[in-house]
């Protein structure tokens, strides 16, 4: 058994081989079909319905992350809930990196948001993705479903007048709404203190959704001590990255050959997992095509993205 299958084993198996698949346009089951579409409405309590649902803060939702080093990984030496993949290498349980600044979702993204989305372009996804509470994460999507809506967002907001001024000089720097690497996904989650969860060192079930039967509203648990002011880090749905599965060391630029059984990182559990899978540390990893209903994804802007 290799690591990363310790890791990520829950109710269901969330590794799966998909044979022949094509990361341009190969889906699963109901993928690649149009669905019905419901209406939006007029409103969204914390979200701005003249801005695609987007959090109704003057970023738009989006938290800065500040430049500078952090300890990525774990071992049981640390943390005694810690699987082998967390393990920086044989010598040493940790790994300094460090990151220039970057900004990444305060919430998840929400079926809303998604829906609008899917609204503007015609994309076709699957019915589960846009048929659950809008102001819940959205679910049951692909890497390639959750790529293409960053993609549409980073274009979205290049061409809207009312794009935050700060947001906008990023993007004319170059920078891309795309998903979070692992690294900076960490970071946001674990600050530069190494804790074991986004609330601290301590077990705490008040303050996420997990071990729980299904999805709630995105910013729905009180996290006081939460870094940065995010929410759902931990639980509620699994958040895809833009991190190819590799042991670490962690490295953003290491060449992957897409035609093997390449996989993409995942973040921070479900409401489906017990305490020890919604840790700062846990590491999962997906098949580019599966879609669950524990599976989603929130964005980030990055001065570097490959994707």
């Amino acid at each position: 058994m290799q690591p990363w299958e310790t890791a990520v084993t829950i109710s269901a198996r969330i590794l799966v081989s998909v044979v022949g698949l094509v990361l341009a346009g190969c889906h699963l089951g109901d993928t690649n079909q149009v669905v019905p579409l419901r209406d939006l409405p007029d409103s969204l309590s914390g979200f701005r319905h003249d801005a695609w649902f987007l959090p109704d803060d003057p970023r738009l939702g989006f938290v800065e992350i500040p430049a500078g080093p952090f300890l990525m990984g774990s071992a049981p030496s640390i943390d005694g809930q810690a699987f082998d993949n967390e393990r920086w290498s044989p010598e040493r349980a940790q790994g300094s990196v460090d990151l220039a600044t970057f900004f990444i979702g305060r919430f998840e993204v929400t079926t809303a948001q998604f829906l609008a989305y899917v609204k503007e372009t015609d994309a076709r996804v699957s019915e589960a993705a846009v048929n659950t509470a809008l102001n819940h994460p959205v679910s049951s999507v692909s890497w390639p479903d959750a790529l293409a809506y960053c993609r549409w967002l980073d274009q979205t907001l290049r061409s809207w007048t009312e794009t935050p001024v700060t947001l906008r000089g990023y993007l004319e720097k170059g920078w891309r709404v795309t998903l979070p690497s692992e690294a900076e996904w960490e970071k946001a989650a674990r600050g530069t203190d190494g804790r074991i969860y986004p609330w601290g060192n301590e077990f705490n079930s008040n303050v996420a959704n997990f071990g729980s039967a299904g999805t709630r509203p995105v910013g729905g648990m009180n996290c006081p001590t939460c870094l940065f002011g995010l929410h759902d880090m931990s639980g509620n749905v699994w958040e895809l990255t833009r991190s190819h599965y590799q042991a670490y060391p962690f490295d953003d630029n290491s060449a992957v050959d897409l035609q093997t059984d390449a996989l993409f990182v995942m973040r921070g559990g479900s409401f489906a997992d017990q305490a020890n899978m919604v840790r700062g540390a846990v590491r999962g990893g997906t098949d580019p095509g599966v879609r669950r209903p524990f599976i989603g994804f929130r964005v980030s802007l990055s001065p570097v993205a490959k994707n």
